[in-house]
């Protein structure tokens, strides 16, 4: 009889994660410098963790959040996780958060800068590009990635086409399309929280 109270108490306690939750199978973290110094990239060890508030949210009214696509435009490339961390990793990529600025202090991906949609156009000196009387020339500039809050969010996609139009190379433009929405999904590190 103890036996089997033992098995049921066992069977409806939560199960806690046995092996550590990983980035990748060899990867528990990522060290990325940000402006206040190093941030650790990890995933949230609870395996009971939920995302709540605005980030649990699935329906959304289209439009204005309608779902975006894939490619944003011509030549950029759609990345996910792992090559966004590669990037927050690489000291000569810069990784944008074209979120408005009360989006970017509710939370952002450490090491993102915040650069909102609404201004990226006129601030592609702080990219490298230089001014020029038709726009800005941007010959050697880095690579970057842009995010927003996730696939519904239309405020990278269109930073991308006006930074493209501006004169920023397609090439160099990653669209990290999961945005917030999916990074909170898979328990990532956020800042401010």
């Amino acid at each position: 009889m103890r036996a089997l109270f033992l098995a049921t108490l066992l069977a409806a306690t939560p199960a806690l994660a046995a092996d550590p939750v990983n980035i990748t199978a060899d990867t528990p973290s990522v060290t990325v410098e940000t402006p206040a110094g190093p941030a650790t990239i990890a995933r949230n060890q609870n395996p009971e963790n939920r995302l709540e508030g605005e980030w649990a949210l699935t329906s959304r009214a289209c439009p204005p959040f309608c779902i975006q696509p894939n490619t944003p435009a011509e030549g950029v490339a759609t990345i996910g996780e792992l090559e966004l961390i590669d990037m927050l990793a690489d000291p000569a990529a810069v990784v944008i958060d074209s979120r408005t600025p009360d989006w970017f202090e509710g939370g952002s991906i450490p090491g993102a800068i915040n650069m909102p949609y609404t201004e990226m156009a006129d601030r592609l000196a702080e990219l490298g590009c230089e001014l020029d009387f038709d726009g800005f020339l941007c010959e050697d500039v880095p690579a970057i990635a842009l995010f927003c809050n996730g696939p519904w969010c239309g405020q990278s996609p269109t930073a991308i086409r006006r930074i493209i139009e501006a004169g920023y190379p397609a090439d160099k433009i990653s669209y990290y399309r999961g945005g917030m929405q999916v990074w909170r999904m898979l328990g990532l590190s956020v800042t401010g929280e």
